[in-house]
C-alpha cells in the first residue's frame, strides 16, 4: 500500500473479526456481577423509540420500581443514561455550584472521586478524615462541619475499595441537616443488596450503579433526589457544566412532559426494569437478608481457610468482602490462577490497599451458595499452589 493510500485512509481488506464468544466467567469481583438470565432475555426484546408511548410506560414502571428499591417516595427518581459514574457526576455536578463547599471522606477510593467531581463542578472541597478500612465517625463529621460549614456533604455507604459499610447513616444526616447542608450518598455497591432507606434515613440525594447488587449490565444508573435537593438544582444561578447530565434539562424527559432531551439507552432500560422486577418479586428486605446470609457463608469459609477480613464485624460489607492477602502470598498470582483455571473473577485492592487485599463480591445473582462453594474451593487450590 502506498503512502498516498495510507494518507487517504484506504483499506485493502475488511477486518476479519469472528463471532463474539466471550468466556463464561463466574463474576465474584467488585462488579459487574453475574446477570440473571431474565435480564439477558429482556435485552433481546424488540427495540422501540425512546418517545414511543410504550417506552413512556416502561419509564414510569422503572421509576416506580426504583422508588421501591431506594425506599423512597421521591418524585425525582430516574435511571441516568450512563454507568454508575454518570449518576455520581449527575448528583455532584448538579448539587454543587461554583462557590459551594463540599465535605468529602478520605476513607476510600471513591471519596477521592467525589473530591475530583466537586472540584470540576467549581466547588471548594474540604475533607473529613478516617483511615482506609474504617467508616466515618459522626463526631469527626460534626467537627468538620463546625470548622468548615460545608454546603454539601458526601459519604460512601458501601466503599468498594475497602469492604466497609458506613453504619448509622442517620447520625451523619442529622449532623449535616443541623447545619443546613445537603447529603449525597454513594450507594453503588449497596443498592438492592444492603439495607439502605433513603427517606427514613433522611438522605437528600443517592446514586448507584446497576451492575452490582442489581445484577444488571451497566448503562442506566439509578439516581434519586428529594424535593429539597431538586429545588436547589432548579434554582441554580449558573448552569451545570455538563449539558448531558443537567438535571434541569433531564426533568423535561423524565418528568411529566416526556420531552426529548437525548436518546435513552433503551435496551439498558429494559434490562434495569427486569432487574428491578426481580428485586420486587424477592422483596427488598428478603434480598438484604439473602446477601447477609450468603456473604456470611463466604466469610466463614474464608476464615476457615486462614485468611482475615479487612473490615471489622460491625461495619463488614456483605456485598463486597475485602480479604487480607496472607504474608508470602502473591495476590496477583492467585487472581490469575482463579481466572485461568476456574473462570472466576475476583479483584485486587485499589489505592492505599493495592496489593494488600483481595476484593470478593457477593452481589445480586452472584450471591448464591453454589458460587460461594466454588470460589472457596478455587481459592483453597490457588493458595495451596503457593504453599499456604
Amino acid at each position: 500500500m502506498s503512502d498516498t493510500q495510507l494518507a487517504r485512509g484506504d483499506v485493502e481488506d475488511a477486518p476479519d473479526v469472528g463471532e463474539l464468544t466471550p468466556p463464561d466467567r463466574t463474576l465474584m469481583g467488585p462488579g459487574p456481577s453475574d446477570v440473571h438470565p431474565r435480564v439477558l432475555r429482556a435485552m433481546s426484546t424488540p427495540l422501540v423509540g425512546h418517545l414511543d408511548p410504550s417506552f413512556v410506560e416502561i419509564m414510569d414502571e422503572v421509576q416506580e420500581l426504583l422508588r421501591y428499591t431506594f425506599r423512597t417516595d421521591n418524585q425525582w427518581t430516574i435511571p441516568v443514561s450512563g454507568t454508575g459514574s454518570a449518576s455520581m457526576e449527575a448528583a455532584i455536578g448538579n448539587l454543587v455550584e461554583p462557590g459551594d463547599t463540599m465535605l468529602v471522606p478520605t476513607n476510600g477510593y471513591f471519596g477521592g472521586r467525589m473530591k475530583s467531581m466537586a472540584e470540576r463542578a467549581g466547588g471548594e472541597v474540604v475533607e473529613v478524615s478516617a483511615p482506609w478500612g474504617e467508616p466515618l465517625d459522626p463526631v469527626d463529621v460534626e467537627r468538620a462541619f463546625d470548622e468548615h460549614q460545608p454546603d454539601v456533604f458526601g459519604f460512601v455507604h458501601a466503599e468498594t475499595s475497602t469492604g466497609v459499610r458506613q453504619p448509622d447513616v442517620p447520625a451523619l444526616t442529622e449532623v449535616a441537616h443541623a447545619h443546613d447542608a445537603y447529603v449525597i450518598a454513594d450507594c453503588v455497591t449497596s443498592l438492592g443488596g444492603v439495607e439502605m432507606r433513603v427517606d427514613e434515613w433522611d438522605v437528600d440525594v443517592a446514586y448507584s450503579g446497576p451492575q452490582k447488587c442489581l445484577s444488571c449490565p451497566p448503562g442506566a444508573s439509578p439516581l434519586t433526589l428529594n424535593d429539597r435537593a431538586m429545588d436547589k438544582v432548579l434554582d441554580r444561578e449558573e448552569e451545570p457544566r455538563s449539558w448531558y447530565l443537567d438535571l434541569s434539562l433531564l426533568e423535561g424527559y423524565w418528568g411529566e412532559d416526556r420531552a426529548y432531551h437525548h436518546t435513552a439507552p433503551i435496551t439498558n432500560v429494559y434490562a434495569l426494569r427486569e432487574a428491578l422486577r426481580l428485586v420486587a418479586e424477592e422483596g427488598i428486605e428478603e434480598r438484604w437478608a439473602r446477601h447477609r446470609d450468603v456473604a456470611g457463608e463466604l466469610k466463614a469459609g474464608l476464615l476457615d481457610l486462614g485468611v482475615e477480613m479487612n473490615a471489622a464485624e460491625e461495619y463488614w460489607l456483605p456485598s463486597l468482602n475485602a480479604v487480607r492477602v496472607p504474608d508470602g502470598v502473591d495476590d496477583g498470582a492467585v487472581i490469575e490462577h482463579l481466572l485461568e483455571e476456574y473462570d472466576i473473577e475476583i479483584a485486587s485492592g485499589l489505592g492505599d490497599l493495592e496489593g494488600d487485599i483481595w476484593r470478593i463480591g457477593c452481589m445480586g445473582h452472584s450471591a448464591r451458595p453454589k458460587n460461594v462453594e466454588y470460589v472457596l474451593a478455587a481459592l483453597e487450590d490457588a493458595l495451596g499452589e503457593q504453599g499456604f
